[in-house]
């Protein structure tokens, strides 16, 4: 494994923002990662870097260790109950991985589609779209324990999966190295639950499509909100949702659903509201320029990049739309995106929401 000094990091990242790595180095092969061990035990436990798609980093860069992750492969194998499992690589890309369950019949990732990242980000954030969530389908995922000083398996249960959330979030005591999902053989989708993609395959909501048929629906409405990576949209500089859909209580869900706002009850027994359209609710308007170099998307409510935007900007994007929101409808928004580095203006943003969600 090469490590590299003072490496640019945002080349890396979607955003393309912030300073370099004080120390770099690529995993390709889990048979290395002994030599991560090592860069650990010489410098400090390492931060790991997937495709980059939910990272902000600081503009004076980081002086924490490196490592992208970027091993790759899947084994399927069939389950005495007919379903089947697949084990995959932590770096191996998560769109590949629903363009190969697809092509293999497979159900439980197909509205996956479309999103970037690689597998190992997936249990990390629960990641999840349009009526599928890793908590779904997560067997267990292997990792390296920086405390414990072992490789460990932790079940779907240990890794507490929630919101957006997990054990792994905030945390740097794990790495993970291999992630194992179920699947089941089918040839229609999951229920379709959500109005665009419904309306856009002439279906009502609650009912199934082909497999294939499912994910190219939900790969267009992806694309007409600029959720897609592709170089030669404009807005392509962005991590997605900035904000994590909040919580609201039963008198702000009431208020908000009689304004037609998407507000859903998730399986964790928590009911949240769009951030989009809490933003959008707060007055700002597509393509707003809201600090220098970072603007509002022009297909819809999130922030992106443009020119020579800084981490320093887009932390002072983000504290301006929370702001907004919170003075327009009472409730706070929580940025989401990791930070590589010190951002100070971002980590008080972070702090002051974790302060007034806390009981």
């Amino acid at each position: 494994m090469h490590v590299r000094t003072n490496a640019p990091l945002a080349p890396l990242t979607t955003l393309g923002i912030g300073g370099n790595a004080a120390h770099l180095a690529e995993l390709t092969d889990l048979d290395d990662f002994g030599d991560v061990v090592e860069l650990a035990r010489r410098e400090q436990v390492p931060l790991i870097l997937g495709s980059g798609s939910n990272v902000l980093v600081a503009d004076a860069g980081c002086a924490v260790p490196v490592v992208r992750m970027a091993t790759h492969g899947a084994v399927f194998e069939r389950a005495p109950d007919g379903s089947v499992v697949v084990t995959v690589q932590a770096g191996h890309p998560l769109q590949e991985l629903v363009e190969e369950t697809i092509g293999n019949g497979l159900t439980g990732m197909e509205t996956l589609i479309g999103i970037p990242g690689t597998v190992g980000a997936t249990p990390v954030q629960n990641v999840g779209a349009y009526g599928q969530e890793v908590a779904d389908i997560l067997v267990d995922v292997t990792a390296w324990d920086w405390t414990a000083g072992r490789e460990v398996t932790l079940s779907a249960a240990d890794c507490r999966l929630g919101h957006r959330t997990s054990i792994f979030k905030r945390s740097n005591r794990w790495t993970l190295l291999t992630v194992t999902f179920r699947l089941r053989p089918a040839q229609l989708s999951t229920p379709i639950t959500y109005g665009m993609v419904a309306k856009l395959l002439g279906i009502a909501k609650g009912e199934s499509v082909p497999l294939d048929e499912a994910a190219a629906a939900v790969l267009a409405v992806r694309r007409s909100k600029g959720m897609v990576l592709d170089a030669s949209d404009p807005d392509n500089r962005n991590v997605g949702s900035v904000f994590l859909s909040p919580v609201v209580n039963g008198g702000q869900a009431e208020e908000l659903r009689a304004e037609e706002a998407p507000v859903n009850d998730f399986p964790d027994g928590l009911t949240r509201v769009s951030a989009s359209w809490l933003i959008k609710a707060a007055g700002f308007t597509l393509g707003q320029t809201i600090a220098p170099g970072v603007r509002m998307s022009t297909k819809h409510f999130t922030l992106v990049a443009g020119g020579q935007a800084t981490a320093a900007a887009f932390a002072e994007a983000a504290r301006t739309v929370a702001d907004a929101v919170q003075k327009a409808t009472g409730i706070r928004l929580t940025p989401e995106p990791d930070l590589f580095g010190d951002e100070p203006a971002y980590l008080r943003l972070k702090q002051d929401a974790l302060a007034s969600a806390a009981p």
